[in-house]
Order: C-alpha cells, then structure tokens, then sequence
C-alpha cells in the first residue's frame, strides 16, 4: 500500500520543525490529528520515523532517509494540480545552500541572478555558518547543501569538487619589522590566530611536506572566521594561514607578506556538498558546474 499524500505531508511538516505542535499549526491541524498521520505512516514503512523524549525530538536514520523522497513526492502531486489544456506548470523548487560568510558573500553571493537565469525554477536562498554547523543542519536537514573546503567523511553526504583553494602563511610587514618570522624559533614572539582551536587554518602549514612542522607561538587566539582572522593579521596583531584568494588584494598591496615562502603549503579544494540519497542530484550537479567556471575571489 502507498502511503497518503496527507501522511507525507504531516511527515515533512513535523520533520522541518522537529514539534508536532509547531507542525499541527502550520498544517492547521491538531497535533494528536499529526500524530495520528505520522504513526499511520510509520505503520505502513514499518519503522519510527522519530524520536521522541521529554526535552527533543529528532529524525531516525529512516525519518533522515525519507526526508527527501517525501518532498520529492508532494513537489510532484503539487505539479500535477497544475496542469491544464495545453499548459503544464513546471513546479519550482526553493534550496537553501550553506557556505562560510566570506566565501558567501564575495563569491556565491554574485552569482545568485546567473544561477537563477541557468535554473529558472530554482530559488536559492543562503545560510552561513562554520563547516561544522554546516554538516550538522545538512544532517538535521535545515539546509539542502553547502560549499564548504572541509573533507567529507560521512557515507551520507556527497560532494562535487568545485574549486581548488590554495593558503598562504602571511603576516604584516610592520609587525614583521619588529619581531621578523624567518625560523622556527622565531615564532615564540608570535600569536598565532586561527578560526578553530584544533588550529585548523594553520593545519596546512603543518602538514606541508616541506614544512619545518609545528611552530611554539607566543600565545593563540581563535576569532571563529577566517574575515576576522585576516583583519586581525593586517593590523599587525598576529600572524596566521589564510586562503590565497582572500589575501591575495592584501599581498599586492603590500599591506600582508608571505612567511616560509620556501614552504609549500597543502592546498584544499571547495566541494558542494548534499545528501547522498536527495533526488534533486541533477539540480546539485549543475549548480556545481557553473559554481566551477567562476573564478574565486
């Protein structure tokens, strides 16, 4: 037996906000009436779909993995009310993509009225957070996808490279006037600055085969973005890994310089990230594609 399209869609209300309540009033409904709904169709897959507890709820790896077949399906029923004599509707679909702030704003950002030209019944709209939030609101699925330079390790997620990202090890030149950073021991009159405390910028620079390893700082400080990171460094109160394409302004204006230059730091590449078992994949295949002819900056 199918299950019914109002199942579904008292399934895909309760997942997005995680509260049969919250769920009921959109829906216009009583919760015990999506309640109801929602263990008919547990009954009929043959598995919870959530899990409840006094404090939270949230989807098990069925509920996770229906998520998107269950959108797929009402995006599908809807189209088909909107088909006529001689007029077949085309149904739109609205995406949210996940990136960090500085990549968002300076690359994604200006390319939302192409993409939309590219994909004229897509609508984009934007998140921003760190990596780690990003894969988390992936899994809770609170976005649709992301562009992020952290690896994927998850079975669950698929990712599309897209672009290469190279780092630079760069400080001020005033600071560097004062305190120079020519050797390792150098760095013990340095603050080193990073955007996580696992130091994860500065991780490029270690792990480099060339590197002469990991460098004694004076103290550390975590600013959590890489913008924060950089304005910090062009004041000359620290020194730190960036992304080229950030810094690469600051280099020929002389306003940054390049550390260890000898050493070849380990680059990264941007991949666009989504569940492995959403259907829209063609939709996610193409925005990569032209996500890849735009040059970072």
């Amino acid at each position: 037996m199918l299950p019914s399209l109002e199942s579904l869609r008292c399934f895909v209300a309760a997942a997005r906000v995680l509260n049969f309540r919250s769920a009921a009033a959109s829906l216009a409904l009583t919760p015990a009436a999506v309640g109801q709904r929602i263990k008919q169709l547990e009954d009929e897959i043959g598995a919870e779909l959530f899990v409840r507890t006094t404090r939270r709820m949230h989807l098990t790896t069925v509920g996770l993995a229906l998520m998107p077949r269950a959108e797929a399906c009402l995006m599908a029923a809807a189209a088909c009310l909107e088909v006529s004599e001689g007029n077949v509707g085309t149904p739109s679909v609205e995406l949210v993509l996940g990136t960090r702030h500085e990549l968002g704003v300076s690359w994604i950002l200006p390319q939302l009225d192409d993409l939309r030209a590219l994909l004229p019944t897509v609508k984009i709209h934007l998140y921003f957070g760190s990596s780690q939030d990003l894969f988390l609101r992936l899994r809770t699925l609170e976005i649709d996808c992301a562009v992020t330079s952290s690896a994927v390790s998850e079975e669950k997620l698929a990712a599309v490279p897209i672009h290469r990202e190279e780092y630079a090890f760069v400080g001020a030149p005033r600071l560097l006037a004062k305190f120079p950073l020519r050797r390792p021991q150098d760095a013990k009159a340095h603050e080193l600055v990073d955007v996580t405390t696992q130091r994860s910028l500065f991780r490029y620079f270690v792990d480099a085969e060339s590197s002469p390893g990991d460098l004694s700082f004076k103290s550390f400080l975590r600013l959590g973005t890489i913008e924060a990171v950089r304005q910090r460094i062009v004041a000359g109160s620290g020194v730190g890994v960036l992304p080229r394409y950030l810094v690469e302004p600051d280099l020929r204006a002389k306003r940054l310089v390049r550390l260890f230059q000898k050493v070849n730091l380990r680059d990264d590449y941007f991949r666009f990230v989504f569940r492995a078992d959403d259907p829209r994949r063609p939709i996610f295949d193409r925005l990569a594609a032209a996500m890849r002819e735009v040059p970072l900056r």
